[in-house]
């Protein structure tokens, strides 16, 4: 009966592991659909901020790196 009772308590900590281990996975799953969510946005917005750019830039305005500091 011993035996018996200790083979259930194994049975029951495993089953309790199992469950924590599916709940964990389920939380894991929502946060990499949040975070593909994010991402997929980002993207969107990149897009739309290069479409607003243009292929060449913003006309006329130059880059930041090309101007000379005012003390030249």
């Amino acid at each position: 009966m011993n035996e018996q009772a200790a083979l259930e308590a194994r049975i029951v900590e495993l089953e309790l592991k199992a469950t924590y281990a599916d709940d964990l996975l389920d939380q894991l799953n929502q946060q990499v659909f949040r975070q593909q969510q994010q991402i997929e946005a980002l993207a969107r917005e990149l897009q739309g901020l290069r479409q607003q750019r243009g292929p060449d830039g913003p006309a006329g305005a130059p880059h930041p790196q090309d101007e000379r500091p005012p003390h030249y």
